[in-house]
């Protein structure tokens, strides 16, 4: 202000020797203009200081929404009932691309490069009669991950700075769902705009008898996040296929085991695993599911062969490579059991496409075999040199590890793979993706020569 007070009394100075009136009017002029500008300096001050307040403070404290049921239940959550004549959304829309059925602009620019994700207010959606949409209501894996998103640096609480939208309805497997009146729910979303930016998670598609590969819930534009898609009903780049969760994986938790559907071996493959059963002797182990054990977490770790119970994960532990066959659905939750367990799986499910190959080097962690060579597998395998098998162990454990162990870890990949699309400048590399942290460079470069020396390994077809 002394500065100030200088500059004002030069200025009276000046202005005294030119002025005709004389100066006694201009010191309260000036004093006015004065007044005027030091509020009108603080104004513009305390602008940007709530600009700045506006612009940081939601990211430390937008996520503390709590999704957890032990605070939140969903017998208190709103009623919604559904009439029936409440409009109902088209099917999947198979030629979705991220620049056909997303709205990008919705994302805009943001200094972290991160999307925002919003999850819908709980709801209860009934019918008319007063029937839920759902048997099962909101899962525990479903509550898992929603309480995931609202724990992570993707999730606001302010449906206007959404990038994507989740809703809070569960169709996680569908055979719980009533296929019409969860589309109607799905409709009857605030900002649902044929599913635009929304995503939805399933790992359980389909039902008999055609068990389709992908949610039989009409879904419009909505992107998809499903275990068990087939290239048929996969819309590349835009869907993303993520790993059917195993109860095995809550637990703390040189044969080779066969498992499929639920444990039991599909009818298809069976003479001719029994019959490299009966070639290969005690080097294979054929494992089916226990027909005479009560339902229950027990049953669920054992597997039987002709009367002779095993200890399921106890003989992953001990296998190099496990069989992973398709049963009515492509996607099995043996794949998740046999990576948890560092297992080699050998793949044998044509038209599969694997979790998050989008961004994961399924070569450096699996054999995949088509089903018309399932009587040479054991020769295939053969081939492969034991150090490579090593490797390839760890590397499937780590990918189950980082990416398949928990709902937490399904959805967060399935974001972050999300966010790499939107913001490709920023997105993760492929050794960011694929490599364990801590790997050497050496050990690295000796792998990939590895790979590249059989031509068996991952998604690459027998000639």
């Amino acid at each position: 202000m002394k500065w100030l007070s200088r500059v004002v009394g030069f200025s009276m100075c000046a202005s005294a020797k030119y002025s005709s009136r004389g100066p006694a009017l201009i010191p309260r002029m000036k004093t006015k203009h004065r007044i005027y500008y030091i509020a009108l300096f603080s104004v513009v001050l305390l602008g940007l200081i709530a600009t700045g307040m506006f612009q940081f403070w939601p990211h430390s404290i937008e996520s503390t929404a709590d999704w957890s049921l032990d605070k939140r239940s969903v017998h208190d959550a709103p009623l919604v009932r559904l009439l029936f004549s409440s409009p109902i959304p088209e099917r999947g829309d198979l030629s979705c691309r991220m620049h056909t059925c997303f709205d990008v602009y919705r994302c805009g620019y943001n200094p972290k490069n991160r999307i925002k994700v919003y999850i819908y207010p709980l709801q209860r959606y009934v019918d008319e009669a007063g029937v839920a949409i759902s048997s099962t209501g909101l899962s525990r894996e479903y509550n898992d991950l929603l309480s995931a998103i609202s724990d992570s640096d993707f999730y606001t609480d302010d449906v206007a700075r959404a990038c994507l939208l989740v809703p809070s309805i569960d169709v996680l497997n569908q055979n719980s769902l009533r296929i019409r009146e969860t589309a109607q729910a799905l409709a009857l979303l605030p900002r649902w705009d044929r599913g635009m930016n929304h995503l939805l998670f399933n790992l359980l598609p389909g039902g008999p008898p055609d068990y389709n590969t992908a949610l039989d819930v009409p879904r419009d534009r909505a992107l998809l996040a499903g275990g068990g898609f087939s290239t048929w009903t996969y819309r590349q780049g835009y869907d993303v296929s993520i790993p059917v969760y195993s109860p095995l994986s809550a637990e703390a938790a040189a044969l080779l085991p066969a498992v499929g559907a639920d444990g039991a071996i599909h009818r298809e493959y069976r003479a001719e695993l029994e019959q490299l059963k009966a070639e290969n002797g005690e080097a294979a182990l054929l494992l089916d599911r226990c027909s005479n054990l009560s339902q229950g977490v027990a049953s669920a770790r054992k597997r039987c062969h002709k009367g002779q119970v095993f200890d399921y994960p106890h003989v992953l532990q001990e296998s190099s490579f496990c069989v992973v066959l398709r049963g009515a659905r492509l996607g099995q939750a043996a794949l998740s059991d046999v990576m948890q367990a560092g297992c080699v799986p050998v793949i044998v499910a044509d038209s599969y496409i694997l979790p998050f190959s989008e961004v994961l080097d399924w070569k450096r962690a699996s054999v995949v075999i088509p089903e018309d060579k399932l009587p040479e597998m054991y020769s295939i395998l053969k081939s492969i040199p034991q150090r490579q098998v090593e490797e390839m162990q760890r590397q499937a454990h780590w990918f189950w590890e980082a990416y398949f162990s928990s709902m937490k870890a399904i959805g967060m990949t399935t974001l972050q793979i999300i966010n790499d699309r939107i913001y490709p400048y920023a997105a993760r590399t492929y050794e960011q993706w694929n490599n364990p942290r801590g790997a050497s460079d050496a050990l690295k470069r000796s792998f990939r020569s590895l790979i590249k020396s059989s031509p068996f390994i991952g998604g690459d077809r027998l000639t």
